[in-house]
């Protein structure tokens, strides 16, 4: 698919079995390259809970599941990988533990050169924007310079976070990066998640990669 790809972020709480509902629907909607259960504030335990219920649906839906921080959920439940972002060492714990097998992504760095040194350590990608902030409407103007930058110079995959609006997501999807990250837009909307995903898919179509010469 030459354009970039949609990343659903869960609510940082959620019920399982509603989430699991929306989740069905979602994928009527159109393609979703992957879905990361974010829930911070959850034992290992519930986390594990949550994932064991929800990693096959996001699987059957063609989507990778990946599991916010946690890599003993991650593992247990079948996850595809996990998204550690607490320290360059968490990181490159995860990568020997998980790769090549499973995914493991990073991000939340700071600085221009930490991008560069935790994506050295062969992470499958970087994601840009910060889940623990309120989202606005627009992406923050961080996310989207950094995101520039990254898709310009690097050849790791990069994620970019958008606003609480899909008006959003073609300003991200100009970035180039390869995937555009949607966490409120998709939850809090009052229309139905699947025509969310449509018409977030619809725009995301707009904006093809440049033609590589």
């Amino acid at each position: 698919m030459n354009r970039p790809r949609l990343f659903l972020v869960t609510p940082p709480e959620f019920d399982t079995a509603d989430m699991a509902e929306k989740l069905k629907q979602a994928f009527t909607g159109g393609d979703i390259a992957c879905v990361m259960i974010y829930r911070p504030g959850a034992s290992t335990k519930d986390l594990q809970a949550a994932a064991s219920e929800l990693v096959p649906i996001i699987q059957e839906g063609g989507a990778a599941a990946i599991v916010y921080r946690d890599t003993q959920a991650a593992g247990r439940s079948g996850a595809d990988g996990v998204h550690v972002d607490t320290s360059l060492e968490d990181l490159k714990l995860a990568v020997e533990s998980f790769k090549p097998d499973r995914i493991v992504g990073t991000g939340g760095t700071k600085l221009k050169h930490d991008s560069m040194e935790w994506a050295e350590t062969g992470v499958d990608y970087i994601f840009f924007g910060k889940l623990d902030l309120p989202e606005k409407a627009e992406a923050h103007d961080r996310t989207l310079s950094s995101a520039s930058w990254w898709a310009e110079l690097f050849e790791t995959p990069c994620v970019a976070l958008a606003g609480n609006t899909l008006e959003t997501l073609g300003d991200v999807a100009a970035t180039g990066a390869d995937f555009v990250a949607l966490k409120d837009a998709a939850w809090q909307s009052d229309t139905d998640i699947s025509s969310v995903i449509a018409e977030a898919n619809r725009i995301l179509d707009a904006h093809p990669f440049p033609e590589v010469e």
